[in-house]
């Protein structure tokens, strides 16, 4: 599909990808521009990281995973992504799962 940065399989097999439009929002000025050297960490979170759904939307999960040398204090990336389906070739259901936003956050333990 065009548009598509890169795309990747979390840990429950999901295949999950980012578009280039979403990556140039999430590192506007005015929403995570921090982010914009951090890329490979967003990609290694969704690979890797601990997932948790969100109570008031069940298609979306907030994928988290801690890193040691973020900048500010900041201890983990989060990254947000929403489930969601649409149909392939044949007309059937077909996975849709894509990377609304990201960003840095410090968690305390």
């Amino acid at each position: 599909m065009s548009g598509r940065r890169w795309t990747v399989t979390d840990r429950y097999a999901n295949e999950i990808y980012l578009t280039e439009e979403r990556w140039h929002h999430i590192i506007e000025e005015i929403n995570h521009p921090e982010l914009a050297a951090y890329e490979a960490y967003v990609r290694h979170a969704v690979q890797v990281g601990r997932r948790k759904q969100d109570v008031l939307n069940p298609q979306k999960y907030r994928y988290h995973w801690a890193y040691d040398d973020l900048p500010a204090f900041n201890t983990h990336i989060v990254v947000i992504v929403l489930f969601r389906f649409t149909e392939d070739l044949e007309e059937r259901p077909a996975a849709n799962n894509y990377i609304v936003t990201a960003y840095m956050k410090e968690v305390w333990s």
